[in-house]
């Protein structure tokens, strides 16, 4: 088996978890996190999961 060089951490770089932002998903509202697929829109991204986007309409105050 290779090993890791000590350059090349396990995991990937950037910021560590709790220093990525954050947003309330308006269905649930529950916190998620910054996503690297999301990345591009972040300022468009308003539910956690396909799933609440699903929901929005059920949700109270939530834009139909």
């Amino acid at each position: 088996m290779p090993r890791r060089s000590p350059a090349r951490p396990a995991m990937g770089g950037g910021r560590p978890p709790a220093d990525r932002p954050t947003k309330t998903c308006p269905v649930c509202g529950l916190p998620f996190t910054w996503r690297r697929k999301w990345a591009r829109d972040w300022a468009q991204v308003r539910y956690c999961s396909d799933r609440c986007r699903a929901r929005r309409a059920l949700a109270p105050g939530a834009d139909a």
